[in-house]
């Protein structure tokens, strides 16, 4: 990728804490470290712990935004883009470790894990690039490469193999359809129900990690029930 010319004015920054700022880039940089242990895990198919470290990067990215606003860091680092590397931690969080655990963990037949992987990869890569990602009241325009969720539930319902290639092909193909998928925390319309089902949620997936993914039917159903309601409320849209 070319570099700009040295003649450029770079943008001036304006007054205020810059190291407070920076240390929400770090903050937000820190995923990144979080992926490597989540890898590492799943290398050593601790799948359960990978999730935790998977988690932990999740929290990361649900309050790194909030900091950055309080702290006016577009403003005072203006050199440093954090739109890019919440992008980049995202892409390890969201696709590229879950895709390694779905391909190395035995989910799959033995023929499709490679094509699964990369079609993984290569659609979530395009989804990442799409400048229309988000509609304006902050639905996501299509799936919106939530591999991870799909690894943990994967891993917890465990389908057939044939028909987690099933499910793994129609969320790719749902990649470029303009269903709109929610953002719990940012669309306006069933918001409070929606932290209030996201928050259930994270009890809910706690305990499934802290029994090994074998939660037991009364979670387990909990847990199916949320993702049926996160998936169909995109029904409930308003028109726009």
């Amino acid at each position: 990728m070319s570099r700009r010319a040295t003649t450029d004015k770079a943008p001036q920054a304006k007054p205020g804490w810059p190291q407070f700022a920076f240390g929400v880039h770090v903050l937000t940089a820190s995923g990144t470290a979080l992926c490597l242990l989540a890898l590492i895990a799943a290398i050593n198919e601790q799948w359960s712990l990978m999730f935790v470290w998977l988690g932990l990067a999740l929290i990361i990215d649900g309050v790194d935004g909030s900091f950055a606003r309080l702290l006016h860091v577009s403003e005072l680092l203006p050199r440093w883009s954090g739109d890019t590397l919440d992008l980049v931690v995202d892409f390890l969080n969201y696709v590229f470790v879950p895709a390694y655990a779905i391909v190395a963990s035995g989910l799959l037949p033995r023929s499709a894990t490679i094509p699964a992987g990369i079609t993984i990869l290569l659609t979530s890569a395009l989804y990442f690039a799409d400048r229309r990602m988000k509609t304006k009241d902050n639905y996501f325009r299509g799936f919106p490469a939530l591999w991870n969720f799909v690894a943990f539930y994967l891993f917890l319902l465990r389908p057939s193999p044939w028909l987690n290639v099933i499910v793994i092909a129609v969320l790719s193909i749902l990649t470029f359809v303009p269903y709109p998928f929610i953002h719990p925390l940012r669309v306006l319309r069933f918001r409070a129900l929606n932290i209030v089902m996201l928050a259930l949620w994270a009890i809910l997936a706690v305990i499934a990690v802290i029994h090994d993914l074998a939660p037991g039917p009364l979670v387990t159903a909990g847990l199916s029930a949320l993702a049926v309601w996160f998936v169909a409320s995109g029904l409930l849209r308003r028109p726009t």
